[in-house]
């Protein structure tokens, strides 16, 4: 069994903020201004563009692009397509947050159409999302994962080897696998959950991360690593909900390569 090599962060997030990459967006309106605030905390840049007249030219000087269906109609489907096929023709990674997929049949087969039409780099959702897209049965309300049939792991391996991608398992314990190499991240807190937006935000970390570097699952990792022990030091100082996404971008920004060193809880399969 390969180690994980927790020096991997370290460098990774200090180059970010020696280096700092542009991430596009087009996510949903719920959680924008709380993505662009953990990007941005992080130490990376973010931009929210959604009009379809001007996404391609913003993937043109953006680093990285992340889609994101929470809030998903026609038309911004339209346009991630648009900004997906610029980046694939640019070779910059797209992440695809697959926010409700399973929970209604719009959400799901938009998100199916992204798979499609372009070549994701990291596909995120929890575990009943990433079964949907797997083909298992699965059981979404809204966006939380109520149930689903088989094994997260397995799910996870079978849509990456698909899908030529990375994916993620968001959850307790965050799986992270191109199909061959798997991580499971342990770290994070119980408070994240309390907090709207703690997944469409790690979305743009994801999105920081592997803007900056060749191994795109190893990346995945690492910025899974990063936010969660960010998550874990917010949690440790949070009185509710209110301050922990208070805490959780002030840890983000201030989280050093010792509280990484000390902190990165990761199994490798």
């Amino acid at each position: 069994m390969t180690n994980y090599n927790v020096e991997s962060a370290v460098s990774d997030l200090n180059y970010l903020r020696e280096t700092p990459p542009l991430v596009h967006h087009i996510t949903n309106w719920v959680t924008i201004s709380e993505c662009a605030s953990m990007t941005r905390s992080l130490g990376a840049l973010p931009i929210m563009a959604h009009a379809p007249e001007e996404v391609e030219e913003m993937v043109g000087i953006a680093d990285s692009l992340v889609l994101n269906i929470g809030t998903l109609t026609k038309e911004l489907v339209d346009a991630m397509i648009l900004a997906g096929n610029k980046a694939n023709s640019l070779d910059k990674p797209v992440v695809l947050d697959a926010v409700g997929a399973g929970a209604t049949v719009l959400r799901t087969e938009s998100t199916r159409q992204i798979l499609d039409e372009i070549q994701i780099s990291v596909i995120k959702g929890n575990a009943g999302e990433i079964a949907t897209l797997a083909g298992a049965q699965a059981e979404v309300k809204g966006v939380e994962s109520i149930s689903h049939e088989g094994d997260s792991i397995e799910h996870a391996r079978s849509l990456a080897n698909n899908a030529g991608c990375t994916v993620v398992v968001t959850g307790v314990e965050d799986i992270i696998t191109d199909g061959r190499k798997t991580f499971i991240v342990k770290n994070g807190h119980p408070r994240m959950g309390e907090v709207v937006g703690t997944g469409c935000m790690a979305a743009s970390v994801i999105g920081a991360f592997i803007a900056i570097a060749d191994d795109i699952t190893l990346a995945t990792a690492n910025a899974m690593v990063v936010y969660g022990i960010a998550g874990e030091l917010a949690g440790h100082r949070a009185e509710g909900p209110g301050t922990m996404k208070m805490q959780m971008f002030d840890s983000i920004s201030n989280i050093t390569p010792e509280d990484i060193r000390k902190g990165a809880k990761v199994d490798v399969q």
